[in-house]
């Protein structure tokens, strides 16, 4: 079995907001959990969409800033670019290189700090 139908299943299997951009800034993939927290705004209509029309002109500068970050060494991979006290989440933006190191895209990734509550192997 190829290695990218795994990958694929552990993105949608989590339950972190993944946002995949290519280098103009489109987006190319929600995983389910995205979708669900981007439902006021579109959900899945996302898909296709700008990611840089989703946020206000101070966010898209630093987006922009980040990109060129990426592009400037293959050692640039990751950038923590929010947290939001309300909902207990950071935010980070992560740099996806082709087997050559070039960078051919981004994705944004929302991780929250909420301890989980939910019974230890709780089937």
């Amino acid at each position: 079995m190829e290695l990218s139908a795994f990958f694929r299943s552990i993105v949608e299997q989590d339950n972190t907001a993944i946002v995949v951009c290519n280098l103009e800034h489109t987006i190319i993939y929600m995983n389910p959990f995205a979708i669900k927290a981007q439902e006021k705004r579109g959900g899945a209509a996302l898909i296709g969409g700008n990611l840089l029309a989703c946020h206000n002109p101070e966010s898209q500068e630093k987006i922009k800033k980040v990109v060129e970050w990426f592009k400037s060494d293959i050692s640039h991979n990751r950038v923590h670019s929010f947290f939001n006290e309300r909902q207990n989440k950071d935010g980070y933006m992560i740099a996806l290189r082709n087997e050559k190191g070039v960078l051919i895209g981004y994705y944004e990734k929302h991780e929250y700090r909420t301890k989980d509550e939910t019974l230890f192997y709780d089937f």
